[in-house]
């Protein structure tokens, strides 16, 4: 039994988990030591631990992935206990060994108990054996496709192929049809090898309509096991979490205790210690199925926190110093008070099929309130580049109830400005402010359903929005002259003779629109476009702000200039606009000249064709993995392969050109 007292604890990961452990493990009066790599020399988990130590370059296998350095870092600042975080060496049995093995403490679970649930094939069969009810289906070793294929016709479509190893939505193909199962299983197979160094699968009956609820457990060395309730997780995108909420509409008390019952029992058949997750499938008839256990803190924690009044992570460090668990089991569930919910903001196109973005913060303003809080490592002047996951932030708000919970998260979206990068904010508040959303009825296919692809990539600005980028385009132009030309604001806008419209010219994506822009004054504006036309007064102007007022409302933007790029948050939307006004007519589209681009920062995984190759439309020529995902890149032209410009391993920038097309006939 561990019963070692510890002082100073590294936390080996970084982002806002990093930030967030820190900080509590401060409170408590533990010293902190934070690791990183040269992308985050300068990120706020270094500024806010009391030691740091550099453990290689911005690749994660070339930093966060490394035991060797992690240990080292520890073992140079006199940390005596390692918090894993998340994401990373969280859920590596190998790496807890290792800690263990260095006379260090492990925040976490054993090394036998990860071993045990790392692997979503072994996890499930031993499940089975302690009675917890799963999902059917095939999780045996023998990998070969035939064999995967065979087995899903037994099953029955629709089935999910799973990566055996990790989480978080990668290496998981959700199959329809026979004529995808092969496609669908080399994909995951490719994903699930570079993000997890392991492609087995399983292949698990597809349960449909059904909603994603998890279980919260915590476990000590003294055989006590005890769970928060429930989390329900249902909003996803590609199998990855957007909103999670604790409690669950769709669970009622009765049911509660037994998914907690069989989540207990699951983390006691491998003799869980710590904070782990136990997920579940529910039916609509409300039968569940044992998914996977995670073991480690979950992103989600935070709303389970807030409903139940506890800390996670004190508690996380208190037992691994041997202590016993505060509560028990009857006082845990007494607790339960209101309702919290989280959203995950993410630097992400929605419209571009959620492709993951880069860039420099120009603006960051966190919201505040009752009832809210904000998980995040987010500084302005801050780099977002493409070496890690696409979460920058978590957005979370409690409530007395699921309602007023909902309305404080919606507030509290809209007082959060991102600028700089391109981001699902808005996207998230539409999915918050959803009928269905509103009244709890909803599965796994929400996002399918109500938000599919087709409809997110039409969404065009409103004139009104196109009016206010050009209103902040003016302020900046007028702000410089002020400055460099020394040009008192009263004659700002002056003309000699009548007053006549300008022209704008702003791209949003490939769209541009023209308007016709009369300004009095240097602060009433009157904008024309496709015969639609907006009045806004500008009332008061600062940096990187002002307010206006239109239709009798006044209201507030945020606004921040890159170049020719003019970011603006303002009427319910972020938006990022260019001005091209005076920019020279643009050249055919990149790709149907038959350049192949990337479309981000990024890591070459696979290069499918070489020079002198016949290919078709649409056909994979390369594949690009960029904060943790892959993407399977093609061209909307057909023919021969002139030159490929790079090979698998090799790093790359948004729109470097990757391989270039001889056009067919």
């Amino acid at each position: 039994m561990t019963d070692r007292r510890f002082s100073k604890v590294l936390v080996a990961n970084r982002g806002e988990i990093a930030v967030r452990v820190l900080r509590g493990a401060r409170r408590l009066g533990y010293r902190t030591v934070a690791v990183y790599s040269d992308a985050d020399a300068g990120a706020l988990h270094v500024l806010e631990a009391d030691e740091a130590v550099r453990i290689g370059p911005a690749p994660a296998k070339d930093s966060y992935l490394l035991i060797d350095a992690i240990l080292a870092a520890a073992k140079q600042s006199g940390a005596e206990a390692i918090h894993p975080g998340y994401g990373f060496l969280s859920e590596r049995a190998d790496f807890a060994q290792a800690v263990q093995e260095a006379g260090l403490i492990f925040i976490g679970p054993d090394p036998a108990s990860i071993e045990a649930m790392g692997n979503k094939s072994a996890s499930k069969i031993r499940m089975l054996a302690a009675g917890v009810p799963c999902v059917p289906g095939y999780q045996g070793e023998d990998q070969r496709d035939a064999t995967l294929i065979a087995e899903a016709g037994k099953i029955g479509l629709p089935v999910m192929v799973k990566a055996a190893a990790g989480g978080g939505g990668r290496g998981m193909r959700l199959v329809h049809d026979d004529g995808e199962l092969a496609v669908a299983i080399a994909s995951a197979r490719s994903e699930a090898s570079n993000a997890f160094g392991s492609g087995q699968l399983l292949i698990e009956k597809a349960v449909i309509d059904a909603r994603h609820v998890e279980i919260q457990v915590f476990g000590d060395r003294h055989a006590q096991v005890v769970h928060f309730g429930e989390r329900d997780c249902s909003v996803q995108r590609r199998n990855q979490k957007l909103i999670e909420e604790a409690p669950s509409p769709a669970v009622d008390a009765a049911l509660r205790l037994r998914m907690g019952a069989a989540a207990v029992a699951a983390a006691r058949a491998v003799n869980y210690v710590g904070a782990g997750t136990v997920e579940f499938l529910l039916g609509k008839d409300g039968q569940f199925y044992f998914l996977e256990m995670n073991t480690r803190l979950q992103v989600e924690h935070p709303v389970t926190e807030l409903v139940y009044g506890v800390d996670l992570v004190e508690w996380q460090l208190r037992v691994a110093q041997g202590e016993a668990l505060p509560l028990t089991q009857e006082q845990i569930l007494s607790r339960k008070h209101g309702w919290a919910i989280e959203v995950r903001l993410c630097a992400e196109d929605p419209r571009r099929s959620y492709l993951p973005q880069t860039g420099q913060i120009l603006c960051w303003r966190e919201p505040a309130g009752a009832g809210v809080r904000v998980d995040s490592y987010l500084r302005q002047g801050q780099q977002i580049g493409a070496f890690y996951d696409s979460m920058q932030a978590k957005i979370i708000a409690w409530g007395e109830d699921r309602e007023i919970a909902r309305t404080r998260l919606l507030s509290a979206l809209r007082d959060t400005t991102l600028l700089g990068v391109v981001h699902n904010r808005d996207h998230l508040a539409a999915m918050l402010a959803h009928e269905d959303f509103a009244s709890g009825q909803f599965s796994t296919d929400f996002v399918g359903r109500h938000f599919p692809q087709t409809r997110i990539a039409d969404e065009q600005p409103s004139l009104r929005h196109l009016a206010l980028a050009v209103v902040a385009l003016y302020l900046d132009a007028a702000a410089t002259l002020a400055e460099t030309r020394q040009l008192v604001p009263e004659l700002i806008g002056w003309r000699s003779s009548h007053d006549t419209p300008g022209e704008y010219r702003l791209k949003y994506g490939e769209h541009e629109y023209r308007l016709a822009v009369l300004v009095s004054g240097g602060r009433q504006f009157v904008i024309d476009a496709a015969e639609q036309r907006v009045e806004i007064v500008v009332t008061h102007s600062a940096a990187g702000e002002f307010r206006y007022r239109c239709d009798g409302v006044q209201y507030q933007a945020r606004c921040a200039r890159d170049g020719d790029l003019i970011w603006i948050d303002a009427d319910g939307r972020a938006g990022v606009y260019r001005d091209v006004t005076l920019a020279p007519a643009e050249a055919a589209v990149a790709g149907s000249d038959g350049r192949l681009l990337a479309h981000s920062d990024g890591k070459i995984v696979a290069v499918h064709v070489q020079a002198g190759d016949i290919v078709g439309k649409g056909q994979t020529l390369i594949v690009l993995e960029a904060m943790k995902m892959e993407f399977q890149l093609a061209l909307p032209v057909g023919g021969t392969v002139e030159t490929i410009g790079v090979q698998p391993g090799q790093q790359v920038k948004s729109r470097q050109l990757l391989a270039h097309l001889r056009l067919a006939g």
